[in-house]
């Protein structure tokens, strides 16, 4: 039987947790990142299928890549964020549940069917996002997850003639109170949970 965590660990990656909209010059450096996606993969996803895909936007020159996708609200704090995680998921998928999935055919479960497809790569790939996140967190990293971008501009930019598409984003680094807002309230578990 495993023990809850304490309350510390907790509160950094839930109860204090904040999305962040400005981040210290610290740079978050490559080795952390993969230690990122080394903790996230391990998240479960339908027929352990992994469809996500993340573009970790470092770089100038990648930035400027990304700068044409951003809605004016966003554009400043992502362009000055250490790390943009692009949160992507690939419709082929499916071509490597042989790998991931061995013990049984799953690929063919997915075989003609596009509207399976969409639906579990988007799904799937939306839970490895917030694992993601869940990941930065743990390793002592801020998020500042977002939707006010154009999808199909950061999908000319980045996965031009692949069958990856873009989900969300997530600005990373170390966080600053600078443009914190207040915390917002959440819904009582009476408003929002039911155990029957």
């Amino acid at each position: 039987m495993k023990s809850p965590l304490a309350t510390a660990a907790l509160d950094q990656l839930f109860v204090e947790a904040r999305t962040y909209n400005s981040f210290s010059d610290r740079a978050v450096d490559d080795a952390t990142l993969q230690a990122l996606y080394d903790l996230l993969k391990w998240g479960p996803t339908s027929a352990n299928s992994s469809p996500a895909r993340f573009v970790f936007v470092k770089s100038a020159a990648a930035k400027e890549k990304l700068r044409p996708a951003l809605s004016e609200g966003n554009l400043a704090k992502t362009i000055a964020a250490p790390v943009n995680v692009i949160v992507a998921y690939d419709l082929e998928f499916a071509e490597q549940l042989p790998k991931l999935f061995p013990h049984a055919d799953a690929r063919s479960w997915f075989a003609g069917n596009d509207a399976l497809i969409q639906t579990t790569a988007f799904r799937n790939g939306s839970l490895q996002g917030a694992y993601l996140m869940m990941a930065a967190r743990s390793l002592g990293l801020d998020c500042g997850p977002m939707s006010g971008f154009d999808n199909a501009k950061v999908d000319a930019a980045f996965f031009a003639g692949s069958s990856i598409k873009s989900n969300f984003l997530i600005n990373l680094g170390y966080g600053t109170a600078e443009g914190l807002y207040p915390r917002s309230p959440r819904l009582a578990f009476e408003e929002a949970c039911r155990i029957e």
